[in-house]
């Protein structure tokens, strides 16, 4: 039987991030910072890292996506490409935390803690061998952490994360990806009321 080829991707920050795995290696990998744009770079991107590696999209067994916590709008996009990818190829897609990607491969106890905006961090603490949900991310202001294990480096990159993961729990009953949100959206509803429906 051949090895199981997964995608992972990630754009919950200032960045489009992906990695192809057959089996346990690293078929390719990239890292892009942008501010914006995530939505129109993401699939030519992922097809770039297809064509590098002479795969096509039909050989994809899994796909991993990040979930955040994150930017809101980056978030939905890469959930948004993966429901459509697992609609559209027949594989499942499986949503992984962006600080359950950053732990992966790092020695517990530990701490994951991911810069956030206006001086916040998203962080979290695994205290097991395994990341099975014994916590969620927290926001905090930067420096007023609980006590705890002392912040740990990441040992693989993001999307790579991602993808191990998604390749561990491929065979697992998972619910389709959906956001990690810590906190509500910027944009209000709007104050107007709304318009008349005539008859």
């Amino acid at each position: 039987m051949p090895d199981p080829i997964v995608l992972g991707f990630d754009t919950s920050a200032a960045h489009c991030a992906a990695a192809l795995l057959c089996g346990d290696t690293v078929l390719a990998q990239t890292h892009q910072d942008m501010t914006r744009g995530q939505a129109e770079r993401l699939f030519p991107i992922l097809q770039s890292m297809l064509t590098e590696a002479g795969l096509g999209w039909a050989d994809l067994t899994a796909i991993g996506v990040g979930i955040g916590p994150g930017n809101f709008t980056g978030i939905r996009v890469a959930v948004a490409a993966a429901r459509g990818l697992s609609l559209s190829l027949g594989i499942p897609a499986i949503g992984i935390g962006a600080t359950e990607a950053a732990a992966f491969g790092v020695e517990r106890p530990c701490r994951i803690v991911i810069p956030s905006r206006r001086d916040q961090v998203i962080w979290q603490d695994f205290t097991g061998s395994h990341m099975d949900g014994e916590s969620r991310p927290q926001q905090a202001a930067n420096g007023a952490l609980p006590p705890g294990p002392a912040p740990a480096a990441p040992a693989v990159p993001l999307a790579e994360g991602i993808a191990r993961l998604a390749m561990a729990r491929r065979h697992q009953p998972v619910p389709r990806p959906a956001p990690i949100y810590l906190r509500p959206a910027d944009a209000a509803p709007p104050s107007d009321p709304p318009p008349v429906i005539l008859p």
